[in-house]
């Protein structure tokens, strides 16, 4: 469907950022492209696309001033909720009030100030975040809000927490959870506020976060072998269990055995470099073995294709298939059968058992990483490995490729000095 822009000419589809005008009818959204769309009659009326929901708009400037104030927009409705038509007629309705001196944006801020900072919080998660963001994402902020942001400063009124309410909520969790959650404290609080009042003044705006220590860790070869056995007893023979002192304990069980998917699973993020839930998440349907690729359609950078060396696509035929996805859960071939949910049983049995108790599994993308560097593949052909979509995020590894051209160069060298006598 050709689509006319604000700025004159056609075109086929609008992507996000972009704007087009249309009519907005229940015909013409139907399988539209992500984007910003406005209503060719209705001055002010919107739809904003997103990959999740779509959502109806108004947008105006308040009071008399013209183009020197800046526009706001108001939240409608999504279209699962609302039709077109009774969009067209709410937001006819909103504008026609601020042709009257109405500013509904400004008087939902208002409202939301006087509520306690918790159920605004609330209102952020479940209106704003789980639209646009990752059903686990929005998970994560419910946790930090919950476990340690709402008990520090939750039960006091949005509009009365301040810089100093914020500080110390960061400090306090930075003492009991470690800097790394209580800087990603400090980024939901301002996302809050951002969100509820964006006209206002954010108090965790300017907040030192805490220098956060390097994460990276590195898998020696040594170590992979280490993991490699423990991961072979795991699913053969099982690994010993730890002396135990419960009455409750098994008596003749000594070894637990892990399945072919739970090790699978592990030995795929070894070869492949994928994250967690790149793996957990993965389907038969998104796997094509003839090409040797994974073609994933929703990761961290969005839809992405995984390249599989020879040893991963082993790994996959290896695997049985029970249902829908590749590391077959509990309720695997059932009617509403789910993605398994996390590997941290078999994962601490078999570190334990290696001798590598402290290894986070995203540090086996980090190891990935770190031997495709120091092989001298590159840090653009390593990153595309990784799907990394910024060339600055690959650049961590830079320190780990100089170790390849340090060795080439000694190759190098060598040579030259032997030829004119160099010590």
């Amino acid at each position: 469907m050709a689509i006319k822009t604000q700025y004159g000419g056609d075109t086929v589809a609008t992507n996000e950022g972009e704007v087009a005008t249309i009519k907005l009818t229940a015909k013409a959204i139907s399988g539209l492209d992500k984007g910003v769309y406005y209503d060719q009659t209705l001055k002010g009326f919107g739809l904003r696309v997103g990959a999740n929901v779509s959502t109806w708009f108004a947008e105006y400037r308040p009071g008399a001033g013209g183009r020197g104030i800046a526009k706001k927009r108001h939240k409608i409705g999504t279209t699962d909720k609302l039709t077109a038509e009774q969009a067209r007629a709410a937001a006819q309705k909103l504008l026609a009030g601020v042709a009257l001196g109405a500013d509904p944006a400004q008087q939902k801020a208002e409202e939301r100030a006087a509520r306690s900072f918790s159920d605004v919080a609330s209102s952020y998660v479940e209106e704003h975040a789980r639209a646009k963001r990752k059903e686990r994402t929005a998970d994560y902020y419910k946790y930090l809000l919950d476990l340690h942001i709402n008990p520090r400063i939750g039960s006091r009124r949005f509009k009365d927490v301040t810089r100093a309410d914020v500080i110390e909520m960061h400090s306090t969790v930075g003492k009991s959870a470690g800097k790394f959650v209580a800087n990603r404290a400090l980024a939901v609080v301002s996302a809050v506020f951002n969100w509820a009042d964006p006209d206002g003044k954010n108090p965790a705006k300017g907040v030192e976060r805490f220098r956060e220590d390097g994460r990276e860790r590195y898998l020696s070869s040594e170590e992979m072998q280490r993991l490699g056995e423990a991961m072979i007893e795991a699913e053969t023979i099982g690994i010993p269990h730890a002396p135990s002192t419960s009455k409750h304990a098994p008596k003749n069980k000594t070894r637990t055995v892990h399945g072919p998917h739970a090790v699978g699973a592990i030995r795929l993020l070894m070869l492949t470099g994928c994250r967690l839930r790149e793996i957990l998440d993965l389907e038969w349907s998104h796997v094509d073995a003839e090409r040797g690729l994974l073609f994933l359609p929703d990761s961290k950078t969005g839809r992405k294709t995984v390249v599989l060396s020879s040893a991963a696509q082993d790994v996959l035929k290896s695997l049985p298939r029970i249902g829908r996805f590749v590391i077959a859960g509990r309720d695997a071939g059932t009617e509403n059968e789910k993605p398994r949910a996390d590997l941290k049983k078999p994962w601490t049995a078999i570190c334990a058992r290696a001798g590598l108790e402290g290894l986070r599994i995203h540090d086996l993308r980090h190891s990935f990483a770190s031997v495709g560097a120091g092989s001298g593949l590159g840090l653009p052909v390593v990153g595309a490995l990784l799907g990394h979509k910024d060339a600055k995020t690959t650049s961590r590894y830079a320190h780990v490729a100089v170790d390849a051209s340090r060795r080439a160069a000694d190759a190098i060298a060598g040579q030259i000095a032997a030829a004119i006598g160099g010590k």
